[in-house]
């Protein structure tokens, strides 16, 4: 006579299983794109989670204040650091060709995580591990993080990238843990130059919030027709980048007009 057995029990799978099963995919994985209302992604935030108490964050660059010494990008990876060739901000270098036809000009624009009041990235997260915080911070939990990528693929500013060493998302928190000890994030405290300013939005006292006043009418902010509300103010941006700056990491070079 035969004793019934029960059937082996089916492991629980871990968070790539569980993408795999999301996905769908199986040994011959397709990459499903993401529609532009998709990546847009402005409708259907969900709540904030708490950050530090009654504070928006927000940062000014002042290019005409830059002079391209990646002291910030060399800071950010001591005090964060992803893997080697991989970096949450840079100072990309661009080539800019005058429509007058007058002599080239370099042009060194700082990039970084804008975090949007409308951040595109974070709706799109299946897994809910990229989310904003009160106090304006977009941040990525890696416990929750599968990798799918979408959240890289959403932002217009290319600031995201899947991290080599934990296969999880990763980008700027404006050193969080840092503000939260009353610090400045590691790109501020090292810039030599005084060009990059953080402070709390919402006191009409702080730096930051004098700066966005004196310097309104030369404010200007990447890919304003994508309607994130950006966060990262440029003083000094030529206007060729406003609409048409690409490319995350390293140095390149770029024509514009």
């Amino acid at each position: 006579m035969h004793t019934p057995t029960s059937p082996p029990e089916t492991p629980l799978p871990g968070k790539r299983g569980f993408l795999k099963g999301l996905l769908g995919l199986g040994a011959a994985a397709t990459i499903i794109p993401i529609h532009a209302e998709a990546a847009t992604g402005i409708n259907g935030q969900p709540p904030r989670r708490p950050g530090i108490p009654g504070k928006r964050y927000g940062m000014v660059v002042d290019m005409r204040k830059c002079i391209g010494c990646q002291s910030c990008t060399v800071s950010c990876s001591m005090e964060n650091l992803p893997p080697i060739g991989q970096f949450r901000t840079t100072v990309l270098q661009y080539e800019v060709t005058p429509d007058d036809g007058g002599p080239c000009a370099m042009v060194m624009l700082p990039r970084l995580c804008n975090h949007c009041d409308n951040p595109p990235c974070v709706p799109v997260c299946p897994v809910q591990a990229t989310f904003q915080r009160e106090d304006g911070i977009v941040l990525v939990d890696n416990e929750r993080c599968v990798g799918c990528g979408y959240c890289v693929q959403a932002c217009p500013y290319d600031a995201r990238f899947i991290n080599h060493d934990t296969q999880t998302a990763d980008k700027c928190t404006f050193c969080e843990h840092r503000l939260e000890a009353g610090l400045l994030p590691a790109c501020v405290e090292s810039c030599v130059g005084g060009a990059r300013v953080i402070g709390d939005m919402n006191d009409p006292d702080s730096a930051i919030s004098r700066l966005l006043v004196e310097h309104e009418a030369d404010i200007k902010v990447l890919k304003p027709e994508m309607k994130t509300d950006p966060h990262v103010y440029y003083i000094g941006l030529p206007d060729a980048f406003v609409h048409q700056v690409d490319g995350q990491a390293g140095v390149r070079l770029a024509g514009g007009h």
